[in-house]
Order: C-alpha cells, then structure tokens, then sequence
C-alpha cells in the first residue's frame, strides 16, 4: 500500500518516486541495486563503524546528564533524545555526515532538518485520510506543513549530494562515507532515483527505530533478570576481544531475540500487506490476484495459538528449537522484507549493546503500556526510565 501523501508531493514537485512507492519494474530495478549496499552482508559491514560511533556518543550523552544529576542517577523520559539518535544514526550510515543532534546545541541547519522530519512524520496519519486533491484544493494548513517538509528533507539530500561530489573532485584518498556516495560511485542508479530512495530511508528510519527502541528499555527495565543475561552476554562478546563488528553481533544471539521479542509485542506496523499477483488458496479462502491481505502482526504476536505465554517478555524463546518459521514477521518477508531491516537491527543492537555496557535500567512504573496507533504503533504515555552508571 503507497501513501497518497508522499505520491503527490513527488508528482507535484517533479521528483522521482523511491521503493516506497514504487511497484513493478521500476521498483525492481532500484530495489536490485539498493539490495547490495543496504541489507547484503558486505553492505551491512561497512557502515557498522558509523552506527557504532553514533551509539558511543549517546552513551558519552548520558553519562553528562548522570554526572550533572545530584542523585547519581537519570530519570527521563527518552523519547525526544531516542528520535536524535535514530536520525543521526541513519543520517550518518546514509549520508556519511553527522548532523550533531547529540550535542548540546545543534547548528540551524540541523535544528530545521530534524523540524522538517518531525513535521513530515506528524502530518502523514491525518493526510493519510484526506485525499491530496481535497488538501491542495482547500489549500489546507496540514497540507502546506507537509510540502513544506518534504521540501526540507529533498534539500537536504541536495546538500550531502553535492558535499560528496566535492570531496570525489578534491581526490582525495577513498574512504566510506556512507550508503549514498557508494550508490553515486557506482553509477547504476540515475542520480534523481538516488535521491528519492535516500530521502525515503530517512522517513522510514527515525520513529520506526526509536519506538522499538524505547519498547525494548522498557522491557528490560521491568525485567531484570533479562536484562542482567544481556548484560553478561554483552560482557562476554567483549571479552573475546577486538574484531569486526558483525562478528561482535553475531555473538549476541540473545540481544537480537530480545529485539525479535519487542517487535513480537509492538510491532512497528501492526499488520504487513501484501497484493497476491496470482490467485492463491489460503486457508481455504479462495483469494484471487490482486486482493489487498494483510497479516495482523500485533494479534499474532499475543495469540497463545502462536506463542506459548504470549504475555511474558522471553526473549529466549526465539533461541529454542521450536519452529519459528514465519513469526518474526515485523520486517516483512520475502523480495519486499524491509529494505533498511540490516540498518535497523545493527542500530539497534548497538544502542542496546552500550548502554548495558554502561548503565543498568529501572522503571518507575512497571505496568504495562498502553498503545496507540499514529501511522505506527507508539506508547501512549512514553514510560519514564532510570539510568544507573556501572561503576
């Protein structure tokens, strides 16, 4: 399913659209090329250091707060800090700059870019039920915000855009530098159709990793026993020594169930959809080509039919033998799995990974949430978690 919204913001302003919004070949041949950079092991590789170096500097963040904090300890609702890292971590795995939203002023360039971003974010739901051709006509004050952000996020792909290609005419010496100066050094890619996947990354890659995120903080601060096998996980990937960073992750097996756990009771989407291009039989239902299904994540994931008590946060029962076979669904599955699924899972590992390094987690309240739906799944009230430095 597309979201008009976007759609028109392209039609009207004469860009191209990116795998988002495209289907059929066009979405084919971009999806091919972005495979190899995005979610291909080697691809994966090389931008770990960024993602990695970002989630160094949140925990540098936190340990200041600490440090000012009278008590020792933070209590904090992390909510606005986790959309800053999110968004300097794709930006910098992205775009291979650092927009410096981790420091204590940011510059206004940076201040309007994450603006731009939480406005485009905030305005897609109520667009998502107002036909564009009505907002335009109406010349809606939601409508404009939301050109007007879109507008913000192009210009500053233009921006990284040129930066890169300043750098190629310098010469100077080749280094990494994120996702979209591999894609521009290439050439496989006409550099418009660059642009329009690199600004939907940044879209789909800032509340969609802060939510779980803060979800899974909240988990293991209500857990403790799971967060101290984490914890002792961690220290013993650590232990093995320095090596390459997918080898570290490889070697946290119950970290990446503890994620798989999250996305099992919030799924970021709370259903995965799919249009069936022949006709198939699915439990006995006759569905022909074309029919929108769709698989709903969140009922699945709390179904005793599916998972033996659905209720209880075990992120062990991802590391059993029992068949597990298409219930880790969040990310979708198949040619159209989410495109930035490796980015997220590294980004998230990471972030989790340091901060139990550094710091043990409790809850005010260990209630469970109560949810809402805002085009994801989100908290209702962000929980209010406490950060105790490791001495």
């Amino acid at each position: 399913m597309g979201i008009e919204s976007w759609a028109a913001h392209r039609r009207l302003r004469n860009h191209k659209c990116g795998l988002f919004l495209l289907n059929g070949e066009d979405w084919r041949s971009d999806r091919l090329v972005l495979n190899k950079e995005v979610i291909s092991p080697a691809g994966t590789r090389k931008f770990l250091p960024l993602l990695d170096a970002v989630a160094r500097d949140f925990v540098s963040l936190l340990q200041q707060r600490v440090r000012k904090s009278t008590r020792g300890s933070l209590t904090i609702d992390l909510y606005a800090d986790l959309f800053c890292f999110t968004l300097e971590a794709s930006s910098y795995a992205l775009y291979g700059e650092r927009l410096g939203l981790l420091e204590e002023s940011p510059d206004a360039e940076s201040q309007r870019f994450i603006g731009g971003v939480e406005t485009m974010l905030r305005t897609t739901l109520p667009l998502l039920f107002l036909p564009p051709s009505l907002a335009r006509w109406t010349n809606a004050p939601l409508w404009r915000e939301h050109m007007a952000a879109w507008d913000i996020i192009f210009k500053h792909a233009d921006k990284c855009i040129q930066n890169i290609y300043q750098e190629f005419c310098l010469g100077q010496p080749r280094k990494y530098s994120g996702i979209m100066a591999e894609l521009l050094l290439q050439a496989e890619m006409p550099l418009d159709a660059i642009k329009a996947n690199m600004t939907e990354f940044t879209a789909g890659s800032v509340d969609t990793t802060a939510i779980p995120l803060l979800f899974t903080l909240f988990e293991l601060a209500r857990n403790p026993a799971v967060q101290a096998a984490i914890r002792k996980e961690v220290a013993e990937a650590e232990a093995l020594g320095p090596r390459e960073l997918s080898k570290v992750l490889t070697s946290m097996p119950l970290l990446k169930g503890a994620l798989k756990e999250t996305l099992r009771l919030y799924p970021v989407g709370i259903t995965v959809q799919r249009y069936p291009t022949t006709d198939v039989v699915l439990q006995n239902y006759s569905v022909p080509a074309g029919t929108l299904c769709q698989v709903g994540l969140y009922a699945m994931g709390r179904s005793p039919e599916v998972f033996s008590s659905p209720e209880r946060y075990d992120p062990t029962r991802w590391l059993s033998k029992e068949d597990n076979n298409f219930k880790a669904l969040a990310f979708g599955f198949g040619a159209r799995q989410c495109i930035g699924r490796r980015l997220a899972e590294a980004e998230m590992m990471l972030f989790v990974m340091h901060v139990l390094r550094n710091f043990t987690i409790d809850t005010v309240s260990k209630e469970d949430i109560k949810t809402i739906f805002r085009f994801i799944l989100m908290p209702e009230k962000p929980p209010l978690l406490t950060f105790r430095p490791i001495d």
